[in-house]
């Protein structure tokens, strides 16, 4: 029964979701951010090793990989193409547009309609796909009107470049409004066991069967520190505080989709183990007290 198991973990990590009740991913998938060069700005200083982390997540049973075009610029998705093309037939890439790259670290809104045009279409051809299964509005930009720049990507949708659309860091007010130009089927907010401002619209996004995409979803820090409640779990399971924080993401909400993101293959399979942890209900109310 235990190698069993094991192997259902490995084909299916975390359990599945379906994005808009139609598009199966595996819970616990990868963000292709940190396979970037420093600042989330140019090339990996290891590229052979952001190949290899890619492809290992696959074999570890990844179907869901979350990218966006501003990480390189446009690197991480050629090297999801480099590494992963032609695709398994069940792997869904989910890429964003709508932040404009300046430099290292820097990130500017802009949500001109004709620009995410510009983005989905480049984000095809870097990834080689005639369709990219979700595409998420990076940012909101102020300058524009919501329904604009959703508009332009159910324009997008409606001539089949798109197959669902997700927004990011938003709030449930405006879900419901881009709801009213477009099926939206995820949110990608900041979240983790530290960082929970997010609450109202983690609650939202269950209640409607969104899907929810937790980004920097490992965030220990003193939650860990000797003598805590995450670091005697941790201790008790035998596992790292890391796993049991997405452990306890997992646990939070069913339509909790964590992209825990590496450049290192140990640490990749480190957070990959997370998904055979089982709470108890005693753990998951102490670990949910901590912040």
């Amino acid at each position: 029964m235990a190698d069993a198991q094991a192997t259902q973990t490995a084909r299916q990590p975390g359990g599945e979701f379906r994005l808009g009740g139609d598009l199966p991913v595996h819970r616990l998938g990868y963000g292709a951010m940190q396979i970037t060069g420093k600042g989330i700005w140019g090339e990996p200083s290891d590229r052979d090793g952001a190949i290899a982390v890619l492809r290992r997540a696959v074999e570890l049973g990844v179907n869901f990989i979350d990218t966006a075009d501003s990480y390189g610029p446009f690197v991480s998705e050629e090297l999801i193409r480099e590494a992963l093309h032609p695709y398994p037939e069940n792997l869904v890439i989910a890429t964003k547009g709508g932040l404009l790259r300046t430099g290292p670290d820097e990130w500017v809104p802009l949500g001109k309609p004709a620009y995410l045009r510009q983005q989905v279409e480049t984000s095809l051809r870097r990834l080689g796909v005639e369709r990219i299964d979700l595409y998420q509005l990076h940012r909101v930009d102020r300058d524009y009107p919501l329904a604009d720049q959703v508009g332009e990507l159910k324009s997008l949708q409606d001539e089949g470049k798109i197959r669902h659309i997700g927004l990011s860091e938003v709030d449930a007010g405006q879900i419901e409004e881009a709801g009213k130009t477009a099926e939206i089927v995820s949110v990608q907010n900041l979240f983790n066991l530290a960082t929970r401002h997010h609450e109202a619209v983690l609650d939202y996004a269950t209640e409607h069967n969104i899907g929810f995409i937790p980004w920097f979803p490992i965030a220990t820090g003193e939650l860990a520190k000797p003598g805590s409640v995450l670091e005697q779990a941790a201790k008790e399971h035998g596992r790292s505080p890391a796993q049991l924080a997405l452990a306890w993401l997992l646990r939070r909400s069913p339509v909790m989709l964590p992209i825990p993101g590496t450049s290192k293959v140990a640490h990749l399979e480190d957070n990959m183990a997370a998904a055979d942890i089982e709470l108890t209900d005693e753990e998951f109310e102490q670990l949910s007290a901590l912040a």
